[in-house]
């Protein structure tokens, strides 16, 4: 099994926040393969189904997104998992533009929060994770402000995009590995 997990903010004060880019692409998934992520558990929303014939449980976490790696790591532990197998991660990144994607099988937390939490909880940064451009801190900007904040409308059309081809991602890593999904995806803009 999969575990799916996409981080955000929980309640609707943070709803299509440039940070719950996460949370927008596991909507897409859960939409796509008709799957409900309403079941309370493990600190998280979670819905458990199946996508082109792989099992997987799409995750919310609703810790807030500095503390997202007491979620996965209680999901990760209760189910006997391998995080640097059987675990996806999607994150918003502000370092990439609006409409791009990155696909990555390890590396430090860039700066997120919320990665930064899940490694020290899983003890490695050796785990997949899908980061989607959300648009750079304008110079001499907040950066709690940004990545709170919702994009401007023609950012978040491209951001809306990003989020089909970041489900599509996650798909081609569960389908074809990682290694794949990185030339698929890395560089292309939605």
């Amino acid at each position: 099994m999969y575990v799916i997990a996409g981080l955000g903010n929980p309640g609707l004060k943070y709803r299509h926040t440039r940070h719950n880019a996460g949370f927008d692409v596991i909507d897409v998934l859960a939409d796509k393969y008709g799957i409900a992520v309403k079941d309370s558990k493990h600190k998280a929303l979670i819905g458990k189904g199946v996508i082109e014939g792989q099992q997987v449980m799409l995750v919310k976490p609703q810790t807030f997104m500095n503390l997202s790696g007491e979620s996965v790591i209680d999901i990760i532990n209760f189910y006997k998992l391998d995080p640097t197998e059987d675990f996806i991660v999607i994150s918003d990144d502000v370092t990439l533009d609006p409409g791009n994607i990155r696909v990555r099988r390890r590396g430090s937390a860039g700066g997120h929060n919320g990665l930064k939490n899940i490694i020290e909880h899983f003890h490695t940064e050796d785990f997949v994770r899908v980061r989607v451009g959300v648009g750079k801190l304008p110079t001499g900007g907040d950066m709690i402000a940004h990545v709170l904040g919702r994009p401007p409308k023609d950012d978040r059309i491209e951001i809306d995009k990003a989020y089909d081809m970041a489900a599509d991602a996650v798909v081609a890593i569960m389908n074809d590995g990682v290694e794949a999904a990185m030339n698929q995806f890395n560089g292309k803009k939605a």
